[in-house]
């Protein structure tokens, strides 16, 4: 479950797309850039494969719900 997720948009202008994340998922922290198309540029570390395939949805709702509402 990703908890203490974290949003900001990657520009001052807001209605540029593009949004810094992150968050925690089973103890660790990640962190990306969030693009409109969906997709996830991780930083410094992805979560491994299998969890990638959970955390990967759950971001995309909540982007949904704080940015898109």
């Amino acid at each position: 479950m990703i908890t203490h997720f974290q949003w900001r948009p990657l520009y001052k202008q807001a209605a540029l797309p593009g949004w810094r994340i992150s968050f925690y998922f089973n103890g660790s922290h990640y962190d990306g850039i969030y693009h409109k198309s969906g997709l996830i540029e991780w930083g410094s570390a992805a979560p491994p494969k299998d969890d990638e395939e959970l955390v990967i949805p759950q971001i995309q709702e909540l982007m949904l719900f704080h940015v898109y509402e």
